[in-house]
């Protein structure tokens, strides 16, 4: 018996409704298969139903994109703004650590060759902007040079990590990624003398 090459899983949700609204066009008023099941109108209304739904959620990925950008444009504003007062500060407090701790700041500790860079915190997941992405961000360490993303299919496990990408900022969009498949992620830093430990895990379903 003829088997149907289907492989619907792999087709990105445009590429899923163009593949059934063909094959609806092609069993309409077909002699061959006069009865489909399922109904052919059942086909349609699920495939307009999807159909919607995706631009429901490409719509609301927009808006949640625009929020992201506007709250990192007032992030960036505000760090800006206290690099300037932490530079008023040291100006009058000199190498007096304790003036500095009056401000409500935290001083620096002595500059060490042999600090190993700190653990990666606060690591988030978000969808990204295409089908097969998700972004990712964390909070910035000092003294990084830059930083290693490990990835993971569900469940992770300590054979299942593999590495996805190294960047130098805070941040990363990772790609390729297989749709409806649920993806750990990990990121550690890379400092002078080496690579921190590995953060705390964050996990998302590829869009």
């Amino acid at each position: 018996m003829a088997k149907v090459k289907l492989n619907f899983r792999r087709l990105s949700v445009p590429e899923k409704v163009a593949k059934a609204r063909q094959i609806v066009t092609a069993l309409t008023g077909n002699a061959s298969f006069p009865n489909p099941i399922p109904p052919l109108e059942t086909l349609t209304a699920s495939l307009n139903a999807l159909e919607g739904a995706y631009r429901t959620t490409r719509s609301r990925r927009q808006a949640v994109k625009t929020a992201v950008d506007d709250q990192t444009m007032r992030e960036d504003a505000l760090i800006h703004l206290m690099s300037q007062c932490a530079s008023y500060v040291e100006s009058i407090a000199g190498n007096d650590r304790s003036l500095i701790t009056s401000a409500g700041m935290d001083p620096r500790a002595p500059a060490s060759a042999s600090t190993m860079p700190d653990v990666p915190s606060g690591l988030e997941a978000t969808v990204g902007d295409r089908d097969g992405e998700i972004d990712l961000s964390w909070d910035p360490a000092r003294g990084v040079r830059s930083y290693v993303i490990q990835q993971s299919t569900d469940p992770p496990s300590a054979t299942t990590w593999t590495h996805a990408a190294t960047s130098t900022k805070s941040s990363a969009t990772i790609t390729g990624l297989m749709a409806g498949t649920r993806y750990w992620f990990r990121v550690a830093a890379i400092g002078a003398i080496g690579q921190s430990g590995w953060s705390d895990p964050a996990t998302k379903i590829a869009p």
